[in-house]
């Protein structure tokens, strides 16, 4: 879900003012030694940042690719555990045996929903480095709790209490060996879409390729203004921030983008995804006390440029 919301400029700007301090200083520096110092020969033919700055285009573009596709990639995993959370609800509530439904049957139904909007919460947590059972005391019983905090993988833990509740349910033939399988399935599904994020989380996106750019983007700023001084005067100044401001907002894009689960404002929107689930299959329970579904508090997710 992306938020229909602009990037605020403080945002865009702030992330680079330093940056952009530095090269307008050394702008106005070497301008001072062209014009007031008469150092002429310290101009330089602009062939040669053209030659750097489309070269640095190519690397750039390819780097933002690659750093949007692990965002997308992340964004689709989280699409498809809002389905099948939905769908392993769907069939918990349609397949177990309703016939003459006891209150028992009732809170067994009602303790497996909730404790899989907690295992939504607990895995946007886990992969944004915090506490994954912060929050869950009201979904989850403490017995549930202290069973989740032996394992240091919450969700995986969330998970096999899943799986020990189907085995339970079918020996009291609550659902046959089939709607089993089928359930035990969609479980599959998630524990597969978890192993995606962390995959995300753990990969690091190639520390050699981000040093060369960088130092490719430097390098091309550090040139520019001896290229630009001969023919644009004082005008260079601005000229060279805004087009050092370019450069840098793409290498700053590409690499807020290549790590979806940073709690930075291009992330994706865990906590606002689960909350979503919740209401979602608190409604499946026929529940009147609904969440709202709001905006993450902490880190808005923005559109991404």
């Amino acid at each position: 879900m992306l938020l229909k919301k602009g990037i605020p400029l403080r945002y865009i700007f702030g992330t680079i003012r330093y940056e952009i301090l530095a090269v307008t200083v050394y702008t106005l520096l070497i301008n001072i030694l062209y014009y007031q110092y008469g150092l002429r020969e310290i101009a330089i033919p602009l062939a040669i940042p053209m030659v750097l700055g489309t070269v640095l285009s190519l690397l750039l573009a390819f780097r933002s690719n690659q750093a949007y596709d692990r965002w997308w990639e992340a964004r689709t995993i989280w699409g498809a555990i809002v389905n099948d959370s939905r769908s392993l609800v769907r069939q918990l509530t349609s397949m177990i045996n309703n016939t003459n439904e006891s209150e028992e049957i009732r809170h067994f139904r009602d303790q497996f929903v909730r404790r899989q909007i907690a295992w939504n919460y607990a895995l946007g947590q886990a992969l944004r480095k915090k506490d994954p059972l912060k929050g869950l005391d009201r979904l989850l019983s403490r017995r549930e709790l202290n069973f989740v905090s032996k394992f240091d993988n919450v969700p995986a833990g969330l998970l096999q209490m899943h799986s020990r509740d189907l085995r339970y349910a079918l020996q009291h033939e609550w659902i046959n060996s089939y709607q089993q399988v089928e359930m035990d399935r969609t479980l599959t599904r998630l524990c597969d879409a978890m192993g995606k994020c962390e995959r995300i989380k753990n990969t690091i996106f190639p520390a050699t390729y981000s040093l060369y750019t960088h130092f490719a983007v430097i390098f091309f700023i550090l040139l520019l203004p001896f290229a630009l001084i001969d023919s644009l005067g004082i005008v260079e100044v601005p000229l060279v921030a805004a087009i050092s401001a370019s450069f840098l907002l793409i290498e700053k894009m590409a690499i807020n983008l290549q790590d979806p689960f940073e709690n930075k404002p291009t992330d994706t929107p865990m906590t606002s995804i689960a909350r979503k689930v919740e209401r979602d299959l608190l409604q499946m329970l026929e529940e009147t006390q609904l969440p709202e579904v709001e905006l993450e508090q902490q880190q808005p997710a923005y559109y991404v440029l």
